[in-house]
């Protein structure tokens, strides 16, 4: 989930307004779970898989097209978000519904993995980062993997003034009205944190030092798991 306003979601234009603000966005998804797919756990039939945050469902569509096996278990704090996923998937897949927050939903040791595609971002660093990374550890099983995808702040550097330019460029050529996104403010709820404090905060939650795996200017993907 990429904001927390839902009014894209009501417009139907949320995939949409996404493609245009994150290069590479419509593959993601798909990228995201096969990766997930390919884990030790995972890759069992019948896994249990949770995709916390699921916004209007495009993980769980991709999910569903690639392992139609799974036992997935989608969840958002937004109502209207999660409405615009649950009609996107009507018959279709074994999902198991959730208006909730992944605290909120309590599953110790229950997944065989989970996904979490531009959710952290919108949390802030007070200990609400830490809350939500160390529910998702426990909610998995011991070596269950997770795919995070987050916005980050750079480190610092000369050129980050430039990428900062090429992305608002990249939204214009995209088609975005008005102002381009900046990606460096706390705006729309974002929080973003650099790798350092990154990896700080999954060891502390549980998980091992995150993977890279996805990099689009200041977005990034990572596979963790979850140590035994």
């Amino acid at each position: 989930m990429l904001s927390s306003d839902p009014s894209p979601a009501r417009q139907g234009t949320y995939d949409l307004v996404v493609q245009q603000l994150i290069p590479g966005y419509a593959s993601l998804a798909r990228l995201s779970v096969a990766l997930l797919a390919s884990s030790p756990l995972a890759s069992q039939p019948e896994s249990a898989v949770l995709v916390a945050g699921c916004g209007t469902g495009a993980e769980l569509l991709e999910a569903d097209a690639q392992r139609p096996d799974w036992q997935l278990t989608a969840i958002d704090p937004s109502a209207e978000m999660l409405a615009v996923a649950r009609q996107r998937l009507q018959n279709r897949g074994r999902i198991d519904w959730h208006h909730a927050t992944v605290e909120e939903l309590g599953a110790e040791s229950r997944f065989d993995g989970a996904l979490s595609v531009l959710v952290l971002q919108s949390l802030p660093d007070d200990g609400t980062k830490l809350a939500f990374l160390s529910a998702l550890a426990r909610s998995l099983r011991p070596q269950g993997q997770l795919v995070l995808v987050d916005l980050m702040r750079p480190e610092r550097s000369p050129l980050s003034s430039q990428v900062a330019e090429a992305w608002g460029c990249f939204q214009r050529a995209s088609g975005v009205d008005g102002e381009a996104v900046d990606p460096t403010a706390q705006i729309q709820g974002f929080h973003p944190i650099g790798i350092a404090r990154l990896t700080a905060l999954v060891e502390a939650a549980g998980f091992s030092d995150p993977a890279p795996f996805f990099q689009a200017l200041d977005f990034q993907g990572f596979l963790l798991q979850r140590r035994a």
